[in-house]
């Protein structure tokens, strides 16, 4: 196959579609015969995974590795920020956690002995021996001036990557002129050089009403609109931002399984329930609202960075009250990672790993106890449910004293496995007690996914002039 060069995802903002893009172009690439891997430099993610080396990586990329066909590995996001406050993130380096950095420090040039940079580029380097082409992904906006000088993952990886940068808006938001335009005319000289094409995500309604806009955006800009993407609502790929939780707050459905999955602050790896909630015989959704606790069939404690604040204010929300009701009237309770430390009977943080708060009470539906250690645990895991080999991975501080990976009392189940839910067995053995309905001519949630994964690519060969962007990748001159 011929040599592509890199390519690489850049944004007018956050949340305008670019890790979906990407992940679509990682599929396409596979699907026209070259070897794609994905990377982004730098990322800030609570939703997180585990590579087969047992170490961490953003969700995002694990996803685009899986849409291009190949192991997920810690080179495809060399670094990853997992926020634990409005001003405190844990810096994890090449799948290991360095300890937590204040934003103002970390942004600050000078004040780490790590070169960070270099760090980032080594690992693309590595990648691109390996990799034809690399998919890479910036983040938030490429016009944020202020942070040029120590911007590790946008247009300065562009240049030390050689890449061609396409710029992706979201038309959804409003302004997609102006933000597109202003997101050119903001880049160095240099930097302005490096952005081949654009394309306009998340259009809604009759594609011809933007054939003039589309012309319009050419002429202003002197760059090629490559094309313009519909927002689609029957393609199921697994987000990354929790932004898009505040979209399924639904209210309860007769007639089916009602699950709900508690809001927290600081919730993590939320794909743990992507699985459960496509079930038609469940109705999920996130609140932390004590009667949408009370009515639930199901209450899923999930995933959080900050178990013990998360925990502290269950209690003063009353969430936590409303938990221990439910079980006690005999509604089923989960607890996955945090979650399931909270519904322990002591969560303790001697060393103050996660804050200032040393120890609270759980919820005491399960007999664990958790301390918080500075060690994480990451890794893939394989366990019997059911009689059945299922698969997750682990990412969690702090060790509970029992050696079991699923603790089961009367209707409470508690497990640190992240998609414990993707497992056939496990679903039916919570639903089986709660719908008659048993789930006809189901596949695997492997090949679901790859199916998703064939039809996203699909839908952006549909409106994405690929001929003209693989002509783009190719262009020596």
């Amino acid at each position: 196959m011929k040599l592509l060069h890199p390519i690489m995802l850049a944004g007018t903002g956050s949340d305008v579609g670019k890790s979906v893009i990407a992940a679509a172009l990682c599929r396409i690439f596979k699907q026209d015969g070259y070897h794609p891997a994905p990377f982004k430099a730098q990322n800030m993610a609570l939703n997180s995974y585990a590579t087969p080396e047992g170490l961490e990586i953003g969700r995002a990329q694990a996803v685009q590795a899986e849409a291009a066909g190949i192991a997920c590995h810690t080179d495809m996001n060399p670094l990853l920020l997992k926020p634990q406050s409005d001003h405190i993130s844990q810096v994890v380096l090449n799948g290991k956690p360095l300890g937590n950095r204040d934003a103002y420090d970390y942004w600050r040039r000078g004040t780490s002995d790590i070169d960070f940079r270099k760090e980032v580029c080594d690992a693309f380097d590595r990648l691109l021996a390996r990799y034809n082409p690399i998919v890479m992904e910036g983040a938030g906006s490429i016009s944020e001036i202020n942070l040029r000088d120590t911007d590790l993952v946008n247009l300065p990886m562009a240049r030390h990557a050689k890449a061609d940068v396409i710029l992706v808006g979201d038309i959804d938001r409003g302004g997609v002129f102006a933000s597109v335009y202003g997101s050119i005319m903001l880049q160095t000289p240099e930097d302005r050089q490096l952005i081949k094409g654009i394309v306009i995500n998340k259009f809604r309604g009759d594609m011809r009403l933007f054939d003039k806009g589309r012309k319009m955006l050419e002429d202003i800009c002197g760059v090629p609109v490559l094309g313009v993407v519909p927002y689609y609502k029957d393609i199921y790929i697994e987000e990354e931002d929790s932004v898009s939780l505040e979209k399924k707050q639904r209210e309860l459905a007769e007639g089916k399984v009602n699950v709900a999955v508690v809001l927290l602050r600081h919730i993590s790896n939320f794909t743990d329930f992507d699985r459960l909630e496509r079930d038609p015989r469940v109705n999920l959704f996130y609140t932390n609202n004590v009667s949408d606790i009370n009515h639930a069939d199901i209450i899923i404690l999930p995933g959080t960075k900050a178990t013990l604040d998360d925990l502290l204010e269950l209690r003063r929300n009353g969430c936590a009250q409303a938990i221990i009701r439910a079980h006690r009237d005999g509604k089923m309770v989960i607890g996955i990672c945090g979650g399931y430390q909270m519904l322990g009977q002591m969560v303790s943080d001697p060393d103050g790993i996660e804050g200032t708060i040393t120890s609270l009470p759980g919820l005491g539906l399960l007999p664990i106890q958790t301390t918080m250690t500075p060690t994480k645990t990451t890794r893939q895991v394989t366990f019997q449910f059911e009689g059945e080999t299922c698969q997750g991975y682990e990412i969690h501080q702090g060790v509970s004293d029992t050696d079991e990976a699923i603790i089961q009392t009367d209707h409470c189940l508690g497990t640190y496995i992240h998609g414990f839910l993707d497992n056939a067995p496990v679903i039916e053995h919570l639903l089986k007690a709660k719908s008659q309905k048993p789930i006809a001519n189901s596949i695997s949630y492997a090949a679901f996914k790859e199916e998703q994964y064939d039809k996203l690519a699909a839908h952006v060969r549909q409106y994405v002039d690929i001929p003209q962007l693989y002509q783009i990748l190719q262009n020596h001159e």
